[in-house]
């Protein structure tokens, strides 16, 4: 029975990770999705998950096992395409783990063992959400949330955390060191990012405060920070970048996502943004570009969402949610961004740097009321017919 439980599960494992995966023939002319998730539970090693000496697991049940696999950084290294997923045990605590795939769009296969991160911080109790950054200096470097237990909390509070930006940096995703957590002026730090390059000869981050674990309080959006020692990483000033605004995608929160692209017209960042529901939270992906000499300068703010959370994508552990924090852009000008969907699966959606930026400049800006979004959209509507009426 063991052995044949053990081949069973080898077999479908196998055929997982090797399935191909299918563009949809959904279309809005700015990027592909995909049938198939590219990271899920089932992708997880079964070395990982079960115990396989028979004689200590002769019915061959799974001793530790996932949850899901989400939210993960992402980088191309030698012609191959690495994300750095956040893995998440069933007791609930999330890991980092490598995966690797020859195109980028299937075939992703863990790396046998999980990334041992130092243990710096001994309150910490979760980490989770890398950021990686291809930085100028030559080394990568990953930024994540470093989550422990708000001492300050009530007695039988379990629920109130601090949230810390953590880094770490690397050369090779295997061998990596562990930096002081960043340090602002805010009392929380949620979904930071590291620009790739030098701003005025520092390090430049963007930032999201927060007043606590879950409520923004007077964070008022994504923010710019320059720091001048990345070995003593601190960010006296925050710059607003891209702000939280009533009725719209991102009137309770917004965050940066990956890691700001670098073109010809701008850095294009594509972050996320939330809103309420009755349902609850409603999390969609965005973008806006900023200046190539000034990151902290928004040039270009499309309307809405960039991608929303459709059909399957908005069932799981947390529903209706999409979330980035990798994105991999080839020398061809192809563009990978990965995201996850409701907190419990990984995607990928393809597109080009032309089509980013034809979407980011020539996308109507939001009007920010009904009555003019109507006129913005009958105005198109007239365009239109007298073009189809000549």
């Amino acid at each position: 029975m063991f052995k044949e439980r053990l081949e069973r599960e080898l077999a479908k494992y196998n055929t997982l990770i090797t399935r191909k995966n299918q563009p949809t023939d959904e279309y809005n002319g700015i990027f592909t999705r995909y049938k198939y998730p590219v990271l899920t539970r089932e992708h997880a090693p079964l070395v990982w998950r079960y115990d396989f000496n028979e004689k200590t697991n002769p019915l061959f049940i799974e001793r530790l096992g996932i949850n899901a696999v989400l939210n993960a950084g992402a980088i191309e290294l030698d012609g191959k395409y690495y994300v750095v997923a956040r893995v998440e045990g069933n007791d609930r605590k999330s890991f980092f783990a490598v995966a690797e795939s020859p195109n980028g769009i299937d075939n992703f296969k863990f790396w046998d063992y999980a990334i041992e991160l130092p243990d710096t911080c001994e309150k910490e109790t979760n980490v989770y959400d890398m950021r990686l950054t291809k930085h100028e200096d030559g080394w990568i470097y990953g930024v994540f949330c470093s989550e422990a237990k708000d001492p300050d909390a009530a007695p039988g509070d379990l629920s109130s955390a601090v949230a810390e930006a953590g880094i770490a940096r690397t050369k090779d995703l295997k061998t990596w060191e562990r930096l002081p957590n960043l340090k602002t002026v805010s009392p929380q730090q949620r979904n930071v990012v590291l620009h790739p390059e030098f701003v005025d000869g520092k390090y430049a981050f963007y930032t999201r405060p927060m007043d606590g674990f879950i409520e923004t309080g007077n964070g008022s959006g994504i923010c710019f920070g320059l720091c001048d020692d990345i070995l003593n990483p601190v960010v006296e000033e925050e710059i607003l970048v891209s702000p939280r605004v009533y009725h719209t995608i991102t009137e309770v929160k917004n965050g940066a996502g990956a890691v700001p692209i670098k073109t010809d017209r701008g850095w294009v960042h594509i972050a996320h943004g939330v809103r309420n529901t009755a349902a609850g939270l409603r999390y969609v992906i965005y973008l806006f570009v900023t200046d190539l000499k000034d990151p902290s300068k928004v040039i270009a703010a499309p309307s809405g969402y960039l991608i929303a959370p459709m059909g399957e994508e908005r069932v799981g552990d947390v529903s209706n949610v999409v979330f980035t924090n990798g994105a991999i852009v080839k020398e061809s000008g192809e563009v990978y961004i990965y995201y996850a969907s409701s907190d419990t699966r990984l995607h990928v959606a393809t597109t080009t740097i032309e089509r980013l930026l034809d979407y980011a400049f020539n996308t109507p800006e939001d009007p920010l009321r009904s009555v003019d979004c109507v006129k913005q959209r009958n105005e198109l509507v007239r365009k239109n017919l007298e073009l189809l009426n000549k």
